[in-house]
């Protein structure tokens, strides 16, 4: 199946490096977008982008591909505010959260945050001049909020380091895919980053197939297998394959 992968606020497709290569060995075609993080309405259309050159591919390459799909998106964190709206594109058929926003109409992703108690990486998170966010990694961040990454894992962390302008956060959602699609959540039990109660609530309101696993924020890397493993049960899902 066509899988379309969406990093988070300061992500890049290195997000998914461990995930794209087991759901490879399972016949899935995926790509992974590098959105621009200066709105959640610029990132949603250049996710839709994406996701209509992906399928023109598809269609181009692929014996017996159907025309216009079907696709499937995965979000983490913030990739999953804009999977919520990209997610109405009509060759969509299916969406995954991992450890994601997942916010309903009117919606933004600062009013959901704001309704529970800080999580631990606000304490670390500086604004730029421009209103731009980003965190600040240190002995003290890791320790915090990413205790169960290895060394290697920190560097690709660091690597993204990309800043989000403040609009990502703050632009409101259409109306929601999940309100029409079916969704898979994995909540990730030890996050800090976005509270798993949060988590919890957003999953249980977009009747999602629900899954947990320990550990910190970090999801994709830290337990790539258990990420893969969810994407692959869904789209066979929605695919109707096996």
């Amino acid at each position: 199946m066509d899988i379309v992968l969406v990093h988070g606020a300061g992500g890049r497709p290195t997000t998914w490096s461990e995930v794209e290569p087991l759901l490879a060995a399972r016949g899935h075609r995926t790509v992974a977008v590098t959105n621009p993080l200066t709105s959640l309405d610029e990132d949603v259309a250049h996710t839709t982008t994406v996701i209509e050159k992906f399928i023109e591919e598809s269609v181009e390459k692929a014996t017996g591909s159907l025309p216009g799909g079907p696709v499937l998106l995965v979000g983490h964190s913030y990739g999953g505010a804009v999977i919520t709206n990209a997610g109405r594109h009509p060759a969509v058929r299916g969406l995954v959260y991992i450890a994601a926003f997942g916010p309903d109409e009117g919606e933004t992703v600062n009013g959901i945050v704001e309704r529970y108690e800080p999580a631990e990486i606000s304490a670390f998170m500086r604004r730029g001049p421009n209103g731009e966010w980003k965190s600040e990694p240190s002995e003290e961040f890791w320790a915090e909020i990413g205790p169960d990454l290895s060394p290697a894992q920190r560097a690709v962390v660091e690597a993204e380091g990309r800043k989000a302008e403040n609009l990502i956060f703050t632009q409101p959602t259409g109306k929601p895919a999940w309100g029409t699609l079916p969704a898979w959540y994995m909540v990730a039990d030890d996050d800090r980053t976005l509270r798993p109660d949060a988590q919890r609530d957003m999953a249980a309101r977009m009747k999602a197939v629900t899954e947990h696993v320990p550990g910190s924020h970090y999801t994709t890397l830290v337990h790539p297998q258990r990420v893969a493993d969810l994407i692959h049960t869904a789209a066979t899902a929605v695919s109707g394959t096996s």
